[in-house]
Order: C-alpha cells, then structure tokens, then sequence
C-alpha cells in the first residue's frame, strides 16, 4: 500500500470477503469500545494496510461466543488502491496479497477465508436475502471431548417432537417472544422464518443433532432462543403445542431459555444474482 492516505475525488469500489472466525475470545461481532470484537480487529487490519479508516459491513452481526463459517463482510476502496492491489497480485491470485495480510494481521481465531469485487455500492447486509445458522446439539449419553466448544450438550431427545412443534414458526411471524427483550424495545419484531430442519451427524466420533435455520434476518438471540425453545419439547419438558403458545404469547417470558453461544455457527449468506 501508500504510505500516505489517498485523498481527492477518485471513485470508490466495494470489495466483500468472506470470514471464518471462532466467537469464543470476542464480545460479537460489532465493534464496541474496549472490547475484543470481530468488527475491531478486521477494520484495525485494514487502517493498517490502507493507512485510513476503514468501516466496514458484515450480513449479520453474531453475539459473543457465536462462531462463523462463511460471514460475509464488505467495505469500499479507492480506485487508486485498486489499481495497486492488481499490479501487486499480476502473478498471483487477485486479492492474494491482501488476503495474506489481514490474516497476518488479524487475531489468529479470525480468518479471511476469500475476497472479490463486488458491484459498486454492494452491501454485505442490506442485499443479504437470506441468512443460514446452524446449532449443534450434542445428544450423546455422555458430554463430548472435541466438539465439547462447538456444541451444546443435551442428551437424548425426542427429535420428532421438536419437527412438529417448530413447523408453527415456519413463515412472516412476529417472533417478540424468541429475542432478547431489551432489544425489542420500540423495534419491530416481525421476520419471516424460511426453514427449520433437523439433520442427525457424526462430528469426531460424537453423535449430534444439527439445527438448521434459515431466515431473511433474525433478531437478536433469535435463534438461539428457538434452539432452547425446542430442546425442552425434545427433553419432554414441554407439550409440542407450548411452541405456539409462546410465539402467540409475544412475550419473551413465555419462551424457553436461550441456548449457548458455542453451539451457533453462522453458516452462510445468499445473495439475489
């Protein structure tokens, strides 16, 4: 890069890339002041490398502890700053060069997995039609080793029951009663809920029960909130009716606890085109 900041008038073009991270050391995604955060340490990279600031956008910002496979994140650059990107990677990969920085850079549970041109002004968020998480549930008769970061151990579960009570939140529903409470203050509460399935997986020897959950967006510890929902349907502490009562309800009391942060992984992002 420069050694000095370009300045002027130059057009500016967006890149987007694609992050993996491990959430258990940061505060969430978002930066925030004095906190370890996903956001922080990708934008620090980047003032590093351009010698500005640069802010960034990412599709969806995971809460502490939540992990990511394939978060996409986007952020624009100057022509100029193109320009010498490609004359740096001719022989190479195109971005290959940026890319080994910022993982050079970044905290070691973050990785910067690829990054590409996007059309002019694209926003990683608001073009975003659909987010994917999935939630690992440990259902073993004893704790796992391996995946014992990675997941949340419940044992044995009733996973017929947990499909027929989470069919009710299937479609445009206002979902008040499965987020943090605090957040919901003055805020519309309505998403529309694409998919929810179940799928049983062997990880590293350890039998569990994958969650999939898909959505155009979710509200904060949405999914989280429907894993821990379901679990006590799954557990038999709860009829599979009690599912719908709760959603009905738009009351955050009358839902079940949130799950653990380790067992979310935000898997994936489409995009229209």
């Amino acid at each position: 890069m420069t050694d000095e900041p370009i300045q002027g008038n130059q057009a500016q073009k967006t890149l987007a890339m694609k992050v993996a991270y491990r959430g258990e050391p940061f505060s969430g995604f978002a930066r925030q002041p004095e906190q370890l955060t996903v956001q922080g340490e990708l934008e620090h990279a980047l003032e590093v490398l351009f010698r500005r600031p640069v802010e960034t956008t990412c599709a969806g910002r995971t809460d502490a502890g939540v992990h990511a496979r394939a978060q996409v994140v986007s952020f624009d650059v100057f022509d100029g700053e193109l320009a010498e990107m490609d004359e740096r990677d001719a022989r190479r990969t195109r971005f290959a060069s940026l890319r080994r920085s910022l993982n050079a850079i970044t905290h070691e549970n973050v990785s910067v997995r690829e990054i590409w041109q996007a059309e002019d002004g694209f926003s990683a968020r608001f073009d975003a039609t659909a987010r994917e998480y999935r939630y690992f549930l440990s259902v073993g008769d004893v704790e796992p080793v391996l995946m014992r970061d990675l997941s949340w151990h419940v044992g044995p579960l009733d996973v017929g029951a947990m499909q027929r009570a989470s069919r009710c939140l299937i479609g445009e529903q206002d979902f008040k009663s499965f987020c943090r409470a605090s957040s919901a203050v003055g805020k519309p509460t309505c998403r529309n809920l694409m998919e929810v399935s179940f799928s049983d997986e062997e990880l590293f020897g350890e039998p569990m029960l994958v969650v999939k959950v898909v959505g155009s967006s979710f509200l904060h510890s949405m999914v989280r909130t429907i894993v821990g929902t379901l679990v006590d349907v799954g557990r038999g502490r709860r009829p599979e009716r009690w599912v719908e009562e709760a959603l009905a309800a738009c009351d955050r009391t009358a839902a079940g606890e949130c799950a653990p942060a380790q067992g979310l992984v935000f898997w994936s992002v489409s995009y229209d085109g």
